[in-house]
């Protein structure tokens, strides 16, 4: 799979780059990792052949271009699946759908508000209200799917579900937002993933 690329932009300040580059990870797909940086107009020129949209991540394997976050997750699921990107059981795959469904297209003050930053930690950070009813949505997330699949990941095993919520982890990291244990010791597994350590 020599031939098999993914374009992202920053896994540091890239939420969805980080999502596509975990995924394509989880998956095994051995991949080149292209790296561009978008506000550079040459960047920008290489990445409308690369991608019409001009979104990243942008994944090239066998003939596919797929961009989306969410469809290069569900395309690796397709090309790997005995990787458990999904978990096994029909309902609980209907669920892990929905959870990382939301985050796909949902939190958007969130998102705005604590920007990803791996490298930056700001403790004492001050949380709008819109944002923190994002931060409480997320939790009730992750205490319900722990608490039905006793963790340690979201669905026990590590899934899809588990990549599209990393970033959010490093959010409440970098910004010091409480958590209750049960949820600190989640974002605590997801930091420790070798993936994330890399």
């Amino acid at each position: 799979m020599a031939n098999t690329t993914l374009t992202i932009s920053s896994k540091n300040y890239s939420s969805w780059s980080m999502r596509g580059w975990l995924l394509a990870k989880f998956a095994g797909l051995e991949f080149e990792e292209v790296v561009t940086a978008p506000d550079d107009p040459s960047a920008r020129a290489e990445l409308l052949l690369l991608s019409s949209s001009i979104l990243v991540p942008c994944l090239r394997h066998d003939g596919a271009t797929v961009w989306d976050t969410l469809a290069i997750a569900e395309y690796l699921n397709e090309i790997t699946p005995h990787a458990g990107l999904l978990p096994e059981e029909r309902i609980q795959r209907a669920h892990c759908r929905s959870i990382y469904g939301e985050i796909h297209s949902g939190f958007t003050t969130l998102r705005s508000s604590l920007p990803v930053n791996l490298k930056g930690h700001f403790p004492g950070f001050k949380i709008w209200s819109r944002a923190q009813a994002d931060i409480d949505r997320v939790c009730t997330i992750w205490r319900e799917c722990l608490a039905e699949s006793g963790g340690p990941f979201l669905f026990g095993e590590r899934t899809m579900a588990d990549a599209m919520y990393a970033p959010v982890v490093t959010r409440f990291m970098t910004y010091d937002v409480k958590l209750e244990p049960a949820l600190a010791a989640y974002a605590s597994t997801i930091m420790a993933m070798p993936e994330m350590q890399e």
